[in-house]
């Protein structure tokens, strides 16, 4: 139900920029790096543990890896996650858990969480949710309106039909040009670090490039609805358990 009208809309109504959105996330991560680290180890020493030490024989590791040079984690630190997780260093053993709930206007929100202590971290997530007028859910009562997929954004200006050859070829699942001029390209998850190797080999390098919950639609929220709903994002971000968090709302900037 939708209460109120002035100030979320539907994305495609708004003509929202999804480039200005990609944008103003990345500089978001760029100002948490301390806390980005943090989640880097976390998910290079589970899939470490979950798929084996072996990067070429591991997609998610390998993505993992490259998220952390990305963001210009020292090999040291990337190599002592690894063994952490295959068992060669003691370590902190890390439960993966999803939380899903309802966010302003009930807006879809996906919770993905490493911890030690489930204890700890529920009550974390529930009270980021009941303080800025969300509410936790049930498990699957959100995750059918979210495809897992890997997703790569291409700043605007791009050679399309280039770019399409090369990402079809290497095994891309589909291929959009938004609006805004920025092309999308969408993989099967264990695809994705194939087609973005591809890709950048091509000379295409994404501006944005994740396995990721991707929205089936996505609603955009302007004015004061915008405010409170970004406010339930952070609290949920800045969560030291928390790893990424998915949502149906898009912000207005």
């Amino acid at each position: 139900m939708i209460t109120s009208p002035d100030n979320y809309l539907e994305n495609t109504m708004a003509g929202h920029s999804k480039w200005a959105n990609i944008q103003h996330r990345k500089g978001k991560q760029d100002a948490k790096r301390g806390k980005t680290f943090t989640r880097l180890i976390k998910e290079i020493t589970v899939a470490a543990r979950m798929g084996g030490s072996d990067p070429t024989g591991n997609p998610r590791l390998r993505l993992a890896m490259d998220k952390a040079y990305d963001n210009n984690m020292p090999k040291d630190n990337v190599e002592r996650a690894i063994k952490r997780g295959s068992g060669e260093l003691e370590g902190v053993q890390y439960l993966e858990i999803r939380y899903e709930g309802y966010g302003i206007n009930g807006a879809a929100v996906m919770v993905d969480c490493m911890t030690d202590n489930k204890t700890r971290t529920v009550a974390d997530v529930r009270h980021a949710f009941s303080k800025f007028g969300g509410n936790l859910g049930t498990d699957g009562s959100v995750a059918f309106m979210f495809t897992h997929c890997g997703q790569m954004i291409f700043a605007p200006g791009t050679d399309e039909n280039g770019l399409m050859e090369v990402a079809l070829d290497a095994g891309a699942e589909d291929i959009n040009t938004n609006d805004d001029g920025s092309i999308e390209v969408i993989t099967a998850p264990n695809d994705f670090v194939a087609v973005k190797q591809a890709l950048e080999s091509a000379g295409y390098k994404p501006e944005f490039g994740e396995v990721i919950m991707k929205p089936a639609n996505e609603v955009l929220f302007t004015g004061d609805d915008a405010v409170k709903m970004q406010k339930l994002l952070d609290a949920l971000e800045d969560l030291d358990d928390v790893q990424e968090v998915y949502t149906t709302a898009v912000i207005e900037e």
